[in-house]
């Protein structure tokens, strides 16, 4: 017997989960088009704090509740959207209503990139559908394309801009000449930035997200705890003078790379050349540049994160798996994972890299900086030397060398630091190129 309609249980009513029920209530019609028939909810589980929204009040009195049991219990619930994010309760709900065999979307970045191998195979074996296309990229169509479009392909590498708080913060330092706690303020004022700003300006977010992607790309189990992040606060407006001097730019990169058998992944700010694609990806957008046998290079760009942007992906995955419920389906995609593959060490990757430090303003200086370089096997490429403080007797000097191993950068890092001509390092930043 055909279904009348496709119920929804919506978890959450804050920022997301707000715009959410207010898609699904304000465009009923178009999505019943689009779905094959009404998608109606059936029941909202809100915190404490939702019935006091605007939103809230809008809504019939019925469809909310605050308890979970009662919202669980609510006949005729097909999809369970969760929208409260972080962690806890989140997966418990999520774990609860696949148990159930009912289908769930949900952004939840940190629970996709923590449990989503453990959340597939539950849903495998209840046969419904986890889809969480808003995790990653906001309304960027990102998901689906790694699970169904580039299924073809060998995918070698992910290179991302993929958070948006920090790519205005680096923007505005590039553009301004301000430091990082005056583009952070200028970011939590506009509302980019929580109050607490850690899981992005430390890279947290960041690696979340390229966990998700790179299981993806690679049909590999990448967890969060495998891949090194590294955040933007360390950053000085002088890092990028130097980097325009030396034809670059800064940004917080997601890195994902296939070499042979084994997959680099990692998060950190990076020199980015000036001509480049990611280079010109400024303010509080997103992209990701996708690199597939087949397909050659493939660049998604747009707005990464907001109310807006995260419900057009959360609507669409309801939308999704309404079809996959009125057909009899679950999810299509099935997600492997590829137990040969292994996750490379931070100290075994190679690349370029970029010093700048504070020495004494007398000769021989570089020569001694040269021989620790060059005992560690690191070649120097360019040296920016700045015009000495005159009282402090003090230069600073700023250095790129061709690729080298991490390990060999570390290493000759606590070797310069115990060199008497080495004032300060005052910063090392990794150099790359899309």
């Amino acid at each position: 017997m055909a279904k009348e309609s496709i119920g929804i249980g919506l978890i959450g009513l804050g920022i997301v989960g707000g715009q959410v029920a207010k898609v699904l209530l304000e465009k009923a019609d178009i999505l019943a088009e689009q779905a094959g028939c009404p998608c109606v909810i059936r029941k909202i589980k809100v915190l404490s704090a939702d019935p006091d929204r605007p939103l809230a009040r809008e809504i019939p009195a019925g469809l909310l509740t605050t308890d979970t049991d009662e919202f669980f219990a609510e006949p005729g619930i097909d999809i369970v959207v969760e929208a409260i994010g972080g962690e806890n309760p989140a997966l418990d709900y999520l774990k609860r209503a696949i148990s159930r065999g009912q289908h769930t979307v949900t952004s939840n970045k940190e629970v996709i990139a923590k449990h989503g191998t453990e959340l597939h195979a539950l849903a495998r074996k209840q046969g419904v559908g986890l889809r969480y296309g808003g995790s990653v990229g906001g309304g960027i169509p990102l998901i689906a394309p790694f699970k169904y479009d580039l299924v073809a392909n060998r995918i070698t590498s992910i290179c991302a801009i993929i958070n948006g708080t920090t790519n205005y913060i680096l923007t505005r330092m590039e553009r301004e000449g301000i430091d990082f706690p005056s583009a952070l303020k200028s970011a939590q004022e506009l509302g980019y930035a929580e109050a607490n700003p850690a899981n992005d300006i430390e890279g947290i977010d960041a690696h979340y997200k390229l966990a998700i992607m790179a299981s993806l790309a690679f049909q590999a189990d990448v967890r969060p705890g495998k891949i090194y992040h590294e955040g933007i606060s360390r950053l000085d407006s002088r890092d990028f003078r130097c980097a325009r001097e030396l034809g670059f730019t800064i940004k917080l990169l997601a890195i994902a790379k296939l070499i042979n058998n084994s997959i680099e992944v990692r998060v950190h700010p990076a020199f980015v050349p000036e001509d480049s694609l990611l280079a010109k990806v400024d303010g509080v957008h997103n992209a990701i540049l996708v690199e597939g046998d087949l397909v050659g290079k493939v660049l998604f760009y747009g707005e990464g994160a907001g109310a807006l942007a995260t419900s057009s992906a959360v609507t669409a995955d309801v939308v999704s798996s309404a079809q996959d419920i009125l057909h009899g389906v679950s999810d299509r995609a099935v997600r492997k994972s590829a137990s040969a593959i292994s996750i490379k060490p931070m100290a075994e990757i190679e690349t370029r890299y970029y010093l700048r430090m504070n020495v004494a303003d007398q000769s021989g200086v570089l020569a001694q900086i040269s021989k620790v370089l060059g005992d560690n096997q690191i070649s120097i490429s360019a040296v920016i030397q700045n015009e000495a403080d005159i009282t402090a007797q003090v230069s600073e000097i700023m250095i790129t060398t061709h690729p080298a191993h991490e390990k060999a950068i570390q290493q000759a890092l606590g070797e310069l630091a115990k060199l008497g001509v080495v004032k300060e390092i005052n910063n090392f930043i990794r150099v790359e190129s899309d």
